[in-house]
């Protein structure tokens, strides 16, 4: 067995960097700083990082965010660079995430939903927003800003006019129900069933736990991962011998 065979992947989602203030010092935000300790600490040990989406608050085309994070961005870059493969998925706020960021950040994009061994067991790893299909309204918006016509009219729309979008996008979540806002427990079984597998990892919906469930007399988990939060900065760290969540102490 080789030293990178025994070091652990992490996972983590839904940090929402914000994009750093100009003209501050410090420049960055709690979380930003977090993330960048984080690349620079316990990424350097990890045989692979898997970032599962909705790692930037706003991300509205790479010509704007790879100006937005420009440390984010080296730091992403120095961990491809010591050897750390660095896997990511797009979120509701960064699926406009694209080939400059991976140029930028030596990071490669995975489908939405990937089949990935953790641990020793085959896991599904996603962001999660497809799962919440009670939001039927998200969903159509979901379909409709993946089209790649409809991304490419956004490209070419103005960098004032791509932010007030994002903006207006962010206000109307927040005023949702939450009701709706939670994975549909028929969506979870089906992707089970669809994928051929017994465990699930996933963020978007900002609730930590773990779930059990029965599918035809088989116990299926999964584990929903942590936003980052200034009182919590969390991550999943597996190894052969299994998983747990770690993270930094929190902010005073």
């Amino acid at each position: 067995m080789s030293l990178a065979d025994i070091r652990p992947d992490l996972l983590l989602a839904d940090l929402h960097l914000p994009i750093p203030q100009t003209g501050v010092v410090p420049e960055a935000s709690f979380l930003n700083e977090a993330f960048l300790r984080f690349c620079a600490g316990p990424a350097r040990g990890a045989r692979r990082v898997f970032l599962l989406g909705d790692i930037f608050e706003s991300w509205v085309g790479d010509d704007l965010g790879l100006a937005d994070y420009p440390r984010e961005i080296a730091a992403l870059a120095g961990l491809s660079r010591s050897g750390v493969e660095v896997r990511y998925q797009t979120g509701n706020r960064d699926f406009m995430l694209g080939d400059g960021f991976e140029r930028a950040t030596g990071a490669h994009r995975l489908p939405d939903e990937h089949i990935e061994t953790l641990g020793g067991v085959a896991t599904l790893l996603a962001h999660g927003d497809q799962f919440c299909t009670d939001d039927v309204g998200y969903q159509r918006w979901r379909r409709f800003s993946r089209y790649r016509l409809s991304q490419w009219i956004f490209l070419r729309l103005s960098a004032a006019r791509r932010r007030r979008i994002a903006g207006g996008l962010r206000e109307g979540k927040r005023n949702k129900p939450e009701s709706i806002m939670d994975v549909n427990a028929a969506a979870i079984a089906n992707a089970f069933k669809r994928h051929h597998v017994t465990c699930m990892i996933h963020g978007h919906t900002h609730r930590p736990a773990e779930h059990s469930l029965i599918l035809q007399g088989v116990r299926h988990e999964r584990i929903v991962l942590a936003d980052w939060r200034p009182e919590r900065i969390e991550w999943l760290r597996f190894t052969a011998e299994g998983w747990s969540r770690e993270g930094f102490a929190t902010s005073p």
